[in-house]
């Protein structure tokens, strides 16, 4: 069953437990005049995913839809949301829009440059390129900037059935997920490059104030230094991998 909660105001977090492999899979809803969904859902949770969002908004006045890369727990149901709201656009990083995703889209993407606005209401986004952080050559991170929300994507994922929100660390349950994944087969899921550190920092310059979490918890807190402390995380588990 999926979990609804407010973690900021207008913010939702819809959380679907899988517990067979210990995870959450979360999905942000922005209600406003022209509401935002971050993250599709598989195309398995579509029904339970849409369902929880007529909870809070009519499914079919959703405007924007919206990730961080070209995944299937990303943008996997994306057809499926744009098949029950007619005037919903896909929204992604202009690399992700020329390299996937309007050939797999029923409508093409607004593919955000770096000096793009997307403004829903009293709302107001913009992209942040990130190449293979958290993974691939498209992925960016959203960030809202009059709330001052980062949705995170895979950033800080950790297992198990979390609080929605928290003030404690994520450091020590990220590191965990980090050295659990890299001892089966997805190992290597998080490359170290290069621009690692310098995008990390350049988001916690941002200021956000909350952290909103693919898998496990979101955040709010001393954003800023949760994402400088994930840099050298990621170092520390990666680096041998640099590319």
């Amino acid at each position: 069953m999926a979990i609804i909660t407010e973690i900021a105001p207008d913010l939702f977090r819809i959380s679907i437990y899988a517990q067979h492999i210990n995870m959450q899979f979360n999905h942000f809803l922005v209600r406003d005049e022209e509401p935002l969904l971050f993250h599709t859902g598989l195309k398995a949770m579509f029904p339970e995913l849409n369902e929880a969002v007529a909870k809070v908004i009519d499914p079919a006045s959703l405007r924007h839809i919206a990730w961080s890369h070209f995944e299937s727990d990303e943008c996997g149901a994306l057809n499926e949301w744009l098949e029950i709201a007619p005037n919903a656009q896909p929204v992604c990083t202009l690399v992700g829009k020329i390299v996937n995703v309007d050939d797999f889209s029923i409508r093409p993407a607004f593919g955000m440059t770096a000096d793009d606005i997307l403004r829903t209401g009293k709302y107001s986004y913009r992209f942040h390129r990130s190449p293979h952080i958290p993974h691939g050559w498209d992925a960016g991170v959203l960030f809202e900037e009059v709330s001052k929300t980062l949705f995170c994507s895979d950033l800080f994922h950790h297992f198990g059935d979390a609080e929605p929100m928290t003030s404690s660390d994520l450091i020590g349950p990220t590191q965990l997920a980090m050295q659990q994944m890299q001892t089966g087969p997805l190992a290597g899921y998080m490359p170290y490059t290069r621009q690692t550190e310098g995008v990390l920092r350049a988001l916690a310059e941002l200021k956000p104030e909350t952290l909103a979490v693919m898998h496990g918890s979101s955040f709010s807190g001393n954003c800023a230094g949760m994402l400088v402390d994930l840099a050298g995380v990621i170092k520390e588990n990666f680096d041998k991998e640099r590319i």
